[in-house]
């Protein structure tokens, strides 16, 4: 199989009807527009709560040092915010009374862990943004050249790596992504048995099956959902990839370099 030509390194005006429930009424009526208008953000999720929680500086340290999925104890998570152990208790009581974050107990530990993958995908967006903002709100690397060339987002593969792979799915007509959803086209069915994965399994999860997720370093898509997270997991297996320690950034092993140049064609180099 020859490789493909994509290489990554090393990796209103006036008055207006209202609804009511037994009948629809002017502004010029009985009901008090303003009070309606102001009871309606009560009943919807606020956008400016969850902008709160994340914005804080030490809560989005501990958000994105869970982001590869895995759960760590508040003592970890302190760390990870730069403050103390109080200090973080405090914030990650918000973050769980919020729902961004799980609680889990195991014996006398506590974990927290990120509360879905809806999270992970909200906190890759934000850093996007962040990126093609001003200077002084770009977001600094951790883990060097390292963490952009592969990583984890969640559980699937993001980074040069992650997109890559999401890009030879794609020409090999194995996937097809529209800006928030894919499919996987027969071809791809096959493709996916031969490596090794049964996609029918996966398909009475609740979480959604194949789509496109923004890469934040690369500013263009790798493969989410839980056909993304099979992708990773298969890697793994295979030894092709292997996890760097206190960092969601991945290493390519040498089995790996020659599995994703047979595979995929893709050639990660040094």
């Amino acid at each position: 199989m020859e490789p493909s030509a994509r290489f990554f390194l090393h990796l209103a005006d006036g008055p207006t009807p209202i609804n009511t429930a037994n009948s629809v009424v002017s502004g010029d009526d009985s009901v008090d527009q303003h009070s309606y208008v102001r009871s309606m953000p009560a009943l919807q999720p606020s956008l400016a709560e969850v902008a709160a929680l994340v914005g804080n500086p030490a809560r989005a340290n501990m958000l994105q040092a869970l982001v590869d999925g895995r759960a760590l104890t508040a003592s970890e998570l302190a760390c990870a915010g730069g403050v103390a152990p109080q200090t973080a208790s405090e914030h990650l009581a918000k973050l769980t009374e919020g729902r961004l974050l799980a609680l889990a107990k195991q014996g006398r530990h506590s974990y927290y862990r990120l509360a879905s993958p809806l999270i992970a995908t909200m906190l890759e967006s934000i850093m996007a943004v962040a990126a093609d903002g001003p200077a002084r709100y770009q977001p600094r690397w951790r883990g060097g050249d390292a963490l952009r060339n592969a990583r984890t987002c969640y559980d699937h593969l993001a980074g040069r790596l992650g997109v890559a792979m999401a890009d030879a799915l794609v020409d090999r007509d194995h996937i097809a992504l529209s800006e928030d959803g894919g499919i996987v086209t027969p071809q791809g069915e096959t493709f996916f048995l031969s490596f090794g994965i049964d996609l029918r399994d996966r398909t009475r999860s609740r979480r959604p099956f194949c789509r496109p997720c923004l890469d934040w370093s690369e500013r263009r898509t790798h493969l989410a959902g839980a056909v993304g997270a099979a992708l990773a997991e298969r890697c793994f297996e295979l030894g092709w990839i292997g996890r760097m320690r206190d960092s969601r950034a991945v290493l390519v092993t040498a089995k790996g370099e020659r599995g994703f140049s047979e595979t995929f064609g893709i050639l990660p180099t040094a």
